[in-house]
């Protein structure tokens, strides 16, 4: 799988949640590399464990903006958070708990839930930000 490499197309144009984008991407890059290296399953196990928590904090930030600027569909995006973090989690045991590797489809998963939150909820999000930040 190639690694997802970040552009123009995913920026929300809001400098700080950019940068939370760019990081996750990042951390799901070494996970990509750690599959096809055929690293161990602690190993890849952290690499998830850190791509979680990353998010979680992620979307913290992400909701202390929303109640800063009064962004409207705030319970919506944070219901979308919740979900999210719940997949990845239930991925992750998924793996872990059938003593399994990551395939290229849980890789994908993973891809479409990244890349997808950020260019719909996100740019949403960004758009408002710009407008009242």
């Amino acid at each position: 799988m190639k690694d997802l490499i970040w552009g123009k197309v995913l920026s929300v144009e809001i400098d700080e949640i950019d940068e939370d984008h760019r990081k996750l991407i990042d951390i799901f890059n070494i996970l990509n590399h750690a599959l096809a290296d055929g690293e161990s399953q602690e190993y890849l196990k952290a690499v998830i464990d850190e791509l979680i928590n990353c998010t979680s904090w992620h979307f913290s930030h992400e909701e202390r903006l929303m109640l800063k600027y009064g962004y409207t569909d705030i319970e919506q995006h944070k219901e979308i958070h919740r979900e999210l973090v719940q997949a990845a989690k239930e991925l992750q045991d998924k793996i872990l708990m059938a003593d399994n590797t990551i395939s290229e489809d849980d890789l994908m998963f993973l891809e479409r839930w990244l890349t997808g939150h950020i260019l719909t909820d996100d740019m949403k999000l960004g758009e408002y930000l710009s407008q009242v930040m």
